[in-house]
């Protein structure tokens, strides 16, 4: 894959805000030259809705083009949290984009919310509730987590490690996402809402966004108040900052890198997921190509988040 390593691209090593270690500053911009390939899912998902990427992206920016109450409620958010409005529309645009369609105004997204909570949603597989399913156990080591995101990503790594793709206790569990299997009541793939979030990251982020929005925490134990909170767009926002947020943070703490100026990479890592697991990844990397005299791997766009920073003067000129 043909990449363009600007040298700007690595600016000058800064003190990070509240962290004792230098962080390298990404700028912004993508580092592939040409857009890395669409998954193939995306493509046949697009093709079947007899659409194209490039008219399910104007789609989503006339929808933010037309609603200055959409921007304000944007860039409102994203000052509650520190980060630049850009981080919101990019990881909003890339849903849209690649995943599903937006819809042309923001109220039918508070329709589609209510349609959706008509009846009693559950948290389960094969009948065991997911409030069961976490007392087994494999999960104590969990029960000292104190925060939802260290508790909710410790409750992940156990899934991955002990139940994925196993038979645990004469039930078969499936080679897939924890968030696959236990939190999409309706049909699996299922994201929602103008964030298009999943039930797991929300849980994650409940008590940041208690703490900065002041909203109330979320149960998994009422699978419908979570669902109601994805989908309504005034709930979500927050959830949708905090993700990005915790991104951000994570690749200043633990990689040694700050892409706060850079959307495509937020935008990258709201779509993959694990920003933890993929920073400690991206640090270990860089340890062994310092020990053997290789230059540093900087942090890296996907597709999603290439079409981002490829937009980006286009859609900051709407804010």
């Amino acid at each position: 894959m043909k990449k363009a390593y600007i040298s700007a691209f690595i600016a000058v090593s800064i003190l990070s805000a509240g962290y004792a270690s230098a962080a390298t500053v990404v700028a912004s911009g993508n580092v592939n030259v040409e857009q890395p390939q669409v998954p193939g899912a995306s493509a046949r998902r697009t093709k079947a809705g007899n659409t194209s990427f490039e008219a399910k992206y104007r789609k989503v920016y006339a929808l933010l083009q037309n609603d200055s109450k959409l921007r304000g409620k944007i860039k409102s958010v994203a000052r509650d949290y520190g980060i630049d409005p850009m981080h919101i529309v990019g990881a909003i645009v890339g849903e849209h984009t690649y995943n599903v369609d937006a819809y042309d105004r923001l109220q039918t997204y508070y329709v589609k919310a209510v349609s959706y909570l008509s009846s009693k949603l559950q948290f389960s597989y094969e009948g065991e509730d997911i409030t069961d399913f976490v007392k087994r156990p494999q999960f104590a080591e969990c029960a000292a987590k104190s925060g939802s995101y260290d508790l909710w990503s410790c409750r992940e790594a156990v899934w991955e490690q002990s139940f994925r793709g196993k038979t645990v206790d004469g039930t078969s569990f499936p080679d897939d996402r924890f968030s696959a299997t236990f939190f999409q009541p309706f049909y699996a793939g299922q994201t929602f809402g103008i964030g298009q979030l999943n039930p797991l990251t929300a849980l994650q982020m409940s008590d940041e966004v208690n703490k900065v929005s002041g909203l109330p925490k979320l149960d998994v134990g009422d699978p419908n108040a979570v669902y109601k909170t994805i989908m309504d767009p005034d709930l979500t926002l927050p959830y949708v900052a905090a993700t990005l947020k915790t991104s951000i943070d994570a690749y200043r703490r633990i990689a040694g890198f700050d892409i706060s100026g850079n959307p495509g990479l937020t935008a990258t890592l709201y779509n993959v997921g694990n920003p933890e697991a993929r920073a400690y990844a991206l640090k270990a990397e860089n340890e062994r190509r310092k020990a053997a005299g290789e230059p540093e791997k900087v942090p890296e766009e996907n597709y999603y988040g290439w079409l981002v920073n490829d937009r980006l003067a286009e859609l900051k000129a709407l804010f």
